[in-house]
């Protein structure tokens, strides 16, 4: 025997209960106010009490001779309603005769004494309507209501009419207000019920929003826990398979590109020993600057792909005291590196990566510049350095390509003033590891200004 399958999570199972979830809410809250408010929403008159007035009055007014019915009906008349007789030959009867003109015509319901129900009929009407101004009722008191006057038209033996115009308008205010009550209520839980199951349905895509973000700047973060419909379990699944296909990549693209460049070191290093048997002082001079450079080249890459899969682990710590220890180590080396900004600024992140990152823009303009001026500032809920320097700045077309690995602006082979090419391009890599980016501009004033800006 197997065992019943419930329905699975999905988005669509949860619109459809958020649905009757609110529509219940909604009955439930209706019920109550309606049982804790009958007081006042109930109609001021009680309607079988109206019923045996109608019947009473109608048997005394019809028993009378017709010359005393219009007073009768008159002394009869109360507040909540009036009561108006029209003889046969009134123009009013002639026209409850055809039962045209008016909003509403039929027979009363209700189980009445003797044979009234049947010769009694209820119709609704207003000022404009044929019936209003063959009422002897004044509606102009009240031309803007919404509700139109109803009265109730009794036949006599003799073709006659009696006709009760109710005046009590409270009957159709309550069932307003009880429609109003019903929509408002109706309203307010479903609002409600959907606020909570849009947070329940909103979290579950937050989470993979935030674990997207947290591998743009962590490429180790963990993988997401699934959790939510079946639909966004498979976007959390297929999120974590990406992720983990994506770490794999890099880890086997920097474990080779560490090889490679490790296994060079052998042959750099035979290169030089062969080269001490050159005779040509010359050309041993020349292959011996070639070695050296791809030596430094070699050293580079294998720096820049330690630091590529290095796991530091990411950690709160203070930015403007790593500001002002980089400008002190300069300071020791007698550089002059002026800092400008809060002396404390706590910032999460990697603080060795970021640390290199920094000193390799302060390196450059050191070495191809002057000292430069750095500041720290928060602009725009982005934590923003600058390096500022007033040496020669750099050519507007070469102001993307120096973050390109091993492009060298110094043509010259001088590794001193030249580098190996590698220093912007791991900044670069380190700072967008943190969500950030690195922009280069050429002040006006002269010099070169380089933007690191990092997610606050």
């Amino acid at each position: 025997m197997t065992r019943p399958r419930w329905p699975q999570d999905t988005i669509a199972r949860r619109f459809a209960l958020t649905i009757m979830a609110a529509v219940t809410a909604a009955t439930a809250l209706s019920a109550l106010v309606v049982s804790l408010a009958g007081a006042w929403l109930q109609p001021p008159a009680n309607d079988a009490g109206l019923v045996q007035i109608v019947v009473s009055v109608t048997h005394a007014i019809e028993a009378a001779p017709p010359p005393l019915r219009p007073s009768l009906a008159t002394a009869a008349s109360a507040r909540l309603y009036s009561i108006e007789w029209h003889p046969a030959d009134d123009p009013l009867a002639a026209l409850l005769r055809q039962g045209t003109g008016l909003d509403d015509f039929h027979p009363v319901e209700g189980t009445w004494l003797n044979d009234l129900t049947s010769r009694s009929f209820l119709f609704r009407v207003t000022a404009t309507d044929p019936a209003g101004p063959l009422l002897r009722h004044d509606f102009s008191s009240d031309p803007h209501s919404p509700f139109p006057a109803r009265f109730l038209a009794v036949r006599l033996m003799d073709d006659s009419w009696l006709i009760y115009i109710s005046l009590d308008r409270s009957r159709d205010t309550i069932r307003a207000l009880r429609v109003a009550i019903a929509l408002v209520l109706l309203l307010l839980s479903a609002a409600a019920v959907s606020l909570i199951a849009a947070r329940q349905l909103s979290r579950p895509i937050e989470r993979i929003a935030e674990a997207a973000r947290q591998f743009g700047t962590n490429p180790q973060a963990p993988p997401i826990a699934e959790s939510g419909p079946r639909e966004l379990r498979g976007v959390i699944r297929a999120f974590n398979a990406m992720q983990g296909q994506i770490q794999k990549f890099v880890g086997y693209r920097t474990a080779m590109l560490a090889a490679i460049s490790h296994d060079l070191r052998t042959p750099l290093t035979r290169m030089r020993l062969r080269g001490e048997f050159v005779e040509d002082p010359e050309q041993q001079a020349r292959l011996f600057r070639d070695v050296d450079e791809m030596q430094a080249m070699v050293d580079g890459a294998l720096a820049f792909f330690r630091d590529d899969a290095d796991e530091e682990a990411v950690t709160a710590f203070d930015l403007g005291g790593l500001l002002t220890t980089i400008a002190d180590e300069y300071a020791d080396q007698g550089v002059a590196v002026a800092y400008a900004g809060p002396a404390h600024a706590v910032y999460r992140g990697r603080p060795f990566a970021l640390k290199r990152a920094l000193t390799n823009l302060i390196e450059n303009a050191v070495k191809h510049a002057t000292p430069p001026t750095v500041m720290l500032n928060d602009e725009a809920g982005l934590t923003v350095i600058y390096v500022r320097d007033d040496g020669p700045g750099i050519p507007e077309d070469a102001l993307e390509q120096v973050f390109s690995p091993f492009f060298r602006l110094d043509r010259s082979r001088n590794r001193v003033t030249g580098g190996v090419g590698l220093g912007l391009t791991a900044a670069l890599a380190i700072v967008r590891g943190h969500g950030g980016e690195i922009t280069l501009r050429n002040r006006p004033a002269g010099g070169l200004e380089a933007r690191v800006t990092l997610p606050a």
